[in-house]
């Protein structure tokens, strides 16, 4: 046994520097990293070093036009909007709300999505059928009206946001970590460990939840950039972060009515947004590549 434990010591680490290698190959992966870190330096980046003041109106400075087109300054880059805002400085202070939205929901949704998936995978029964049957309920019920319909109720906040963001996604989690659970469960080494008398809590920690690291990793990174979609679509709409606290979803909104004499105002935002799904995309697709071997199989079949 210790001879054993001994060898898949010793294979970690060349396990891992493989896989961070196969990750540094992929440009898409790379690229997607690289983005998503500037991204996120913009979104920590401290209010007092903005080139700008994000909330300081400048009617004489109204719908500028960015730098790079003719009436552009480089006092503001990206433009400002109908208030005479600069946008940059915007942006960047909104993508902490937006992005803080966006993992939040995330991290509510896959800590109760495990949780569901795991226990409707090992103990079965009664219990995964009235689980799955949820699950099936959830998916079938649009969700960008259930979450206007929460907050039209409960009121708009950003916790609340959050949270009617991340309820719903533990849907997807359930789903999918159940599969992982139940194709975990029917191997013999767990049927070995559960003979040697293994409570059912011990054999979750110690040899289910480290199996469901894989797709619980890469359906995060598809989820972020997924919920990012829905908590610019909610604020869009006025229902999610409220002014005067800027967000990617709320500056769209913001240059909707200026978008022939100001289409800057809508447009940059919306390109951040876009990246950052981009980034999240990529980086999920390399993760997969990486970390589910019948990805590799499915190439080499092709």
């Amino acid at each position: 046994m210790a001879a054993e434990l001994s060898a898949r010591l010793a294979l970690v680490s060349p396990r891992r520097r493989r896989s961070l290698h196969a990750f540094m190959r992929d440009r898409f992966a790379i690229a997607g990293s690289v983005l998503l870190g500037v991204l996120l330096l913009g979104a920590v980046w401290p209010v007092g070093w903005l080139p700008h003041p994000p909330a300081l109106s400048n009617l004489d400075a109204r719908l500028t036009p960015p730098a790079f087109l003719s009436g552009g300054t480089m006092q503001h880059l990206l433009g400002t909007d109908n208030l005479g805002r600069d946008l940059l400085s915007r942006m960047m202070y909104g993508a902490r709300f937006s992005l803080f939205a966006a993992l939040s929901a995330v991290a509510i949704g896959a800590g109760l999505g495990t949780v569901a998936g795991v226990l409707a995978g090992s103990r079965g029964g009664l219990l995964d059928v009235v689980l799955m049957r949820l699950v099936d309920v959830q998916l079938a019920f649009p969700l960008l009206l259930l979450i206007i319909a929460i907050i039209a109720v409960l009121g708009r906040s950003l916790v609340i946001l959050i949270v009617v963001l991340g309820i719903p996604a533990w849907a997807h989690y359930a789903r999918i970590v159940r599969a992982s659970t139940l194709s975990v469960t029917a191997t013999q080494y767990l049927e070995a460990a559960r003979a040697l008398g293994g409570s059912e809590w011990r054999l979750i920690a110690r040899h289910i939840l480290p199996n469901l690291a894989t797709p619980i990793v890469i359906l995060t990174t598809f989820e972020i950039a997924r919920l990012l979609l829905i908590e610019s679509a909610v604020s869009f709409l006025g229902l999610g972060i409220q002014p005067p606290t800027p967000s990617w979803g709320t500056m769209i909104a913001d240059g909707r009515n200026h978008i022939y004499e100001g289409w800057w105002v809508s447009t940059m935002p919306g390109l951040a947004i876009f990246l950052a799904v981009l980034a999240f995309n990529f980086i999920g697709d390399g993760l997969r590549d990486v970390l589910d071997p019948r990805s590799h199989t499915r190439r080499a079949i092709l």
